[in-house]
């Protein structure tokens, strides 16, 4: 199991948000860069960015700060945020990005998501993040009529690498991941799936590795490790033995 450690960007800056909401953004650091150089330090061989200004704008709003990112961090790196044409995915593409993430896109265009998919082989994540169930599109600030395991199957013969899966209502508040949505997804769609959402400390990992071998490929962490909740090096150790 993957443990991906996160950047979240907002105007160049290294934030969490709480529930998704730009206006409850905590700022830990203006330094991009170096956060993700203190990551690959800790052991970590993958990353995960967030364009939060990008979300909300449909396109790179934090174009600088990513490219600063991968010229200093030397593993994979995950990128999503405001990614819908396919300008903008063969261009991150071409500067090193390993996979996009793609939500928006996803729900409103969901060929063009299946095209990327077939283009990029294994370059493809798509982004399900939900409310009470329901998908959640433009940066998390309108709640679809699309139920979460309707939008997975969607993708199931596109292509696409694996399903980033995150409930908003525990995003940034560190109440512990939604280990059994999350597994249930797994359960009921044929893609792996990536947790992502109020992991609060080493037991979230523990408790998503035993599920490894039903289709949990990996889990994003952020505002734990900032906290200082979460040692990386430990959850990195832990995850591998899942």
């Amino acid at each position: 199991m993957i443990v991906f450690p996160a950047i979240d960007l907002k105007q160049g800056q290294v934030v969490r948000l709480a529930e998704g909401d730009m206006d409850r953004a905590t700022v830990y650091g203006d330094n991009p860069a170096a956060q993700a150089m203190l990551f690959a330090e800790a052991g970590s061989q993958y990353l995960h960015v967030v364009d939060l200004d990008g979300s909300f704008a449909g396109r790179a709003e934090n174009r600088e700060a990513v490219e600063a990112i991968l010229e200093a961090f030397p593993g994979h790196v995950q990128l999503g945020g405001g990614i819908r044409t396919r300008e903008a995915v063969a261009g991150w593409f071409d500067l090193g990005v390993s996979r996009v993430v793609m939500g928006t896109a996803a729900l409103k265009d969901p060929q063009f998501v299946k095209d990327m998919a077939r283009e990029y082989p294994g370059g493809i994540v798509v982004a399900v993040d939900a409310r009470e169930g329901m998908v959640a599109t433009e940066g998390w600030a309108e709640v679809s009529d699309v139920s979460i395991v309707d939008m997975a199957r969607r993708f199931e013969d596109a292509g696409v690498a694996s399903l980033l899966f995150t409930d908003i209502g525990r995003d940034g508040l560190l109440k512990g991941c939604n280990i059994d949505a999350t597994v249930d997804l797994a359960r009921r769609t044929d893609l792996p799936v990536i947790a992502s959402g109020g992991v609060k400390g080493l037991d979230d990992i523990r408790l998503l590795g035993l599920h490894a071998g039903g289709g949990i490929e990996g889990v994003i962490t952020g505002r734990a490790l900032y906290d200082g909740r979460l040692d990386l090096a430990a959850a990195i150790a832990m995850a591998e033995k899942a």
